[in-house]
């Protein structure tokens, strides 16, 4: 692998793997938040929330970190703006305490924040406007969770830029991601350029699996799985993944290293490789390679998806996450592919309903599928060309299901959506 390739990829994990405190959603919400109250200067009389229909979507049913339970839009933008610390990032609420969820109940009482859908605008997108004494500040947020396209104070524009585009200087290339570069990667990298990023993901998601399965957040799936279904390792690595998601859904503070600008995502995608690792007895090293793998396929079919759509992203990290427990077997570049090909073939197209306590079970279901994957292209079978969606190869397979869920799923985003906040009658459509 050449030294720009390798420096690449390098650099994707870097930008990719970073620690969120709770669901990134309502905590871009918080951020914006946080960034426009910094901009006024002071402390706004009202607030104006205008979202992207996605960012609604996920953010309508989760809990908000460090919010004493509280839900919603009003809720994460509130809390942002009476103790974040945007300097933070996803980790904004990170110092919320009582006095600060007190005071934020009673301003959401009050209706110091109004919320709006924003039509024409991209999948992901935040407007976080912030009054006071006929002065406003705006931020804007658009394509990833904490990057800022806008800031504008009393109409003037202090900072804009173009969300298509990216800055060579700092902006990793995902579409140089390959199944068959990823594992000559996995097979190259030197363990000191990867062993800070990754024993951080190994920690911090390992730790908030073992808070779902200690306390009761959610629906308890990973609790359930592992009272009905015995401990054996493939109902562990769905366990374990399903509850990081319980504690995560259910408003635990415990922060977690994202992949994809998901924390669900990032629960996924190394929870269950971590668990085999731990039954098979390999080496740390080995462990390291495997979720370099694990990570890179997963981002890798984000790439094609995007990043908030009516896809589901659990299959896409459980996908990740079996092509790694792959690897780590031992199996070949046509074996990993062969896990990818079947997890696409059998739960491809799972729909985002947004976030909320049912994504720890669609975790499961997708670790689940992808451990079938992988058990399957170690006997060298599955999925055929032209059987529904697959294609030719893994990488022409990665894009079909990419196209369907960037492309054919964008009038599903439009009606879950529509269903989510009561706008569809589904009584006389039905």
């Amino acid at each position: 692998m050449d030294s720009a390739l390798y420096q690449n990829y390098l650099e994707i994990l870097r930008q990719e793997l970073v620690p969120a405190l709770g669901c990134t959603e309502p905590i871009a919400i918080a951020y914006a938040a946080a960034k426009a109250r910094e901009l006024l200067g002071e402390f706004p009389d009202s607030m104006e929330m205008k979202l992207s229909g996605n960012i609604i979507k996920n953010v309508k049913g989760v809990t908000v970190p460090n919010s004493g339970g509280q839900k919603g839009i009003e809720t994460a933008a509130v809390l942002g703006l009476v103790g974040g610390r945007a300097d933070k990032a996803l980790e904004v609420l990170e110092e919320i305490n009582q006095v600060h969820i007190r005071r934020a109940r009673k301003l959401v009482e009050d209706g110091i924040c109004s919320c709006a859908l924003a039509e024409n605008v991209p999948n992901l997108y935040i407007s976080a406007k912030a009054i006071k004494d006929g002065h406003c500040a705006e931020v804007v947020i658009a394509g990833q969770h904490t990057n800022i396209v806008k800031m504008e104070k009393d109409g003037k524009i202090l900072f804009q830029k173009d969300i298509r585009t990216a800055d060579p200087d700092k902006e990793a290339d995902k579409s140089r991601l390959t199944v068959k570069d990823i594992l000559d990667f996995a097979d190259q990298v030197q363990i000191e350029d990867i062993s800070e990023i990754i024993e951080q993901q190994i920690r911090l998601n390992t730790a908030i699996a073992q808070e779902g399965l200690d306390n009761n957040y959610g629906a308890q799936i990973g609790k359930t799985l592992m009272h009905v279904w015995g401990k054996g390792v493939t109902t562990r690595a769905c366990a374990r993944a399903a509850a990081g998601s319980d504690a995560r859904m259910g408003g635990c503070s415990m922060p977690v290293v994202i992949n994809s600008g998901s924390g669900n995502q990032g629960i996924t995608v190394s929870l269950p490789v971590i668990v085999y690792a731990e039954e098979w007895e390999v080496s740390r090293e080995k462990l390291y390679r495997s979720l370099v793998v694990s990570n890179l396929v997963a981002i890798h079919q984000k790439y094609y998806i995007g990043s908030l759509s009516a896809y589901c992203g659990a299959v896409s990290a459980a996908c990740g996450a079996g092509a790694g427990i792959t690897y780590m077997y031992g199996g070949s570049c046509h074996q990993v592919s062969l896990t990818i090909i079947n997890t696409l073939g059998n739960v491809g197209g799972i729909v985002c309903d947004g976030a909320k306590p049912s994504c720890a079970a669609k975790i499961a279901s997708s670790v689940d599928a992808a451990l079938m994957a992988f058990h399957l292209s170690i006997q060298n079978k599955s999925f055929l060309p032209g059987e529904g969606i697959i294609k030719g190869d893994v990488e022409e397979t990665i894009k079909s299901m990419g196209y369907i869920g960037r492309v054919g799923m964008r009038a599903t985003d439009t009606e879950i959506l529509n269903v989510m906040i009561d706008r569809a009658n589904i009584n006389q459509d039905c």
